[in-house]
């Protein structure tokens, strides 16, 4: 999931999404991110058939882009607590504005404190169990599955 340059090359790529320590530990205990979480999202490039990989596909050196969402509930209140930042060049990141799409994206689809940890199975089921889904996640959910069984 990324809104840079990378997701509209039209080629497969990979996620990967690392959370500092101290934040995924609180997550598993509390089922919500604390304060002064940071994720970052990488991606990269996809290849396939080389070497021993005769199928499938896996990751290249080459990295596509690279985001950051940062929870600071004291700096980022015009935003919802969190900002996105992007690193896809080599000049100094600054804060995304609010009015870009991944802002409102993330508070209608997320499912806990902006975050989509509903592509996370590990992640999605302890939100379950701690009852920290958001309501418009759980809406959404209901509805897609009301459509499903049609």
């Amino acid at each position: 999931m990324s809104y840079g340059p990378a997701s509209n090359m039209g080629h497969s790529m990979f996620d990967n999404v690392f959370v500092n320590p101290e934040s995924y530990k609180a997550f598993l205990a509390t089922g919500t991110w604390p304060d002064k979480t940071m994720l970052v999202l990488e991606v990269r490039s996809a290849a396939n058939k080389n070497a021993i990989n005769k199928a499938g596909q896996y990751q290249t050196p080459e990295r596509m882009g690279l985001e950051v969402h940062v929870k600071d509930e004291a700096r980022f209140t015009a935003t919802g607590r969190w900002a996105f930042f992007g690193f896809d060049t080599d000049a100094p990141s600054k804060m995304d504005p609010k009015e870009m799409d991944c802002y409102s994206c993330h508070q209608q689809h997320a499912a806990v404190d902006t975050t989509f940890v509903q592509f996370y199975p590990t992640l999605i089921e302890i939100a379950k169990k701690k009852g920290t889904l958001s309501p418009a996640y759980v809406k959404e959910e209901a509805a897609a599955t009301e459509q499903t069984q049609r």
